[in-house]
């Protein structure tokens, strides 16, 4: 009995050592998958951030000057008669009113006679004053006349262009009220309104703490939630230098290049103010940034091993941040599954 217990004891001893010199697997060893990005070099800029309504610079509702009946005319480029949205350029006759009563009121073709007879007469005196057969005053009497009659006849020319409806300047057609043609319509009648909406601007008001950050000519990115894959450039015009006591703003202008007519009079956009701009920068995005009370830090792999780096940051937008010291170009930025990484941890990267 003494020789089995002491057998089993003896076993029971070498179990134990040979389980302690198992090897035991080691955290380290173990690869946490992730992903990464080859940093290079960049821009990024900081924004403020504003909205506003879209206006045309250019607009105008036109009333009609005189009763007449209506004459819609046919637009060139469609064969059709002007309809909302068509295109119209400076110059072009888009309404007539027709009033045969108010032309042989205007008389013109008896103006025109009666300049010409006048032109003539003047002709005539100033070869008899040079002949010596009027006198001055006769012959300047006739310069009064030719003048005056240049001038009813430029009078009457005016008031047969009431008749006309013309386009002010190149652009839209955005209002076009309804009439049937050849219907009579009264003087003071909304005829047509034309808009060009190629050149915009935005109203703006901006918080008090931003007025030593913007100032005229700084570049504007302008967004439309029905564009979200069209930004475009705009420019601060206008600054007031005084704060409303009522709502601590301060009102700005913002111009919008809009030559291709892709924002429309009315709409409510996203303008983001160019403050400050970092070129040939190191650019990462911002969601990957750790923090431990002041402290921020990225991981870069290295050999298959995590590495942190501390960092020191700059300029940000809404995506992207600056980084002025702590990072390198070329060197892979862990993006995905940094979340549970410690310093050297192994990590396989994920193509």
């Amino acid at each position: 009995m003494k020789l089995k217990s002491v057998f089993f004891v003896l076993t029971s001893v070498v179990a134990l050592a040979a389980c302690r010199n198992q090897p035991q697997s080691n955290q380290n060893d173990i690869e946490t998958p992730v992903s990464v990005l080859e940093i290079k070099k960049g821009s990024v800029s900081k924004l403020i951030n504003t909205s506003g309504t879209a206006q045309s610079i250019n607009g105008v509702e036109l009333n009609s000057e005189t009763t007449g009946l209506y004459r819609l005319q046919t637009n060139g480029r469609t064969g059709k008669p002007f309809k909302l949205g068509d295109a119209v350029k400076k110059g072009q006759l888009i309404i007539r009113l027709d009033n045969e009563e108010y032309e042989n009121g205007i008389a013109i073709e008896s103006k025109k006679l009666n300049l010409e007879i006048s032109e003539q007469e003047q002709s005539k005196q100033k070869a008899l004053y040079e002949k010596g057969g009027v006198t001055l005053s006769e012959m300047r009497n006739t310069d009064v006349r030719v003048t005056n009659a240049r001038y009813e006849l430029e009078n009457a020319q005016i008031n047969l262009e009431k008749m006309n409806i013309y386009a002010p300047f190149d652009g839209v057609i955005v209002t076009l009220p309804h009439y049937t043609q050849n219907s009579k319509v009264s003087q003071g009648s909304l005829m047509v309104g034309v808009m060009d909406y190629s050149s915009m601007y935005v109203e703006i008001n901006l918080p008090e703490s931003n007025i030593e950050y913007v100032q005229t000519n700084q570049p504007v990115y302008i967004t439309h939630y029905t564009l979200p894959y069209d930004t475009l450039k705009g420019i601060i015009s206008e600054l007031s230098p005084a704060i409303s006591t009522e709502t601590r703003t301060f009102k700005g202008i913002i111009l919008i290049d809009n030559k291709a007519l892709k924002i429309r009079p009315g709409m409510f956009v996203k303008a983001d103010i160019v403050v400050d701009k970092a070129e040939n920068a190191i650019v990462i995005p911002k969601n990957v940034i750790l923090s431990n009370r002041n402290r921020k830090y990225v991981y870069i792999v290295e050999k298959n091993t995590a590495v942190v780096k501390n960092i020191t940051t700059g300029l940000e937008d809404e995506d992207n941040i600056e980084i002025k010291e702590g990072l390198w170009e070329n060197d892979n930025l862990i993006i995905r599954g940094y979340e549970t990484l410690r310093e050297n941890s192994r990590v396989k990267v994920l193509k």
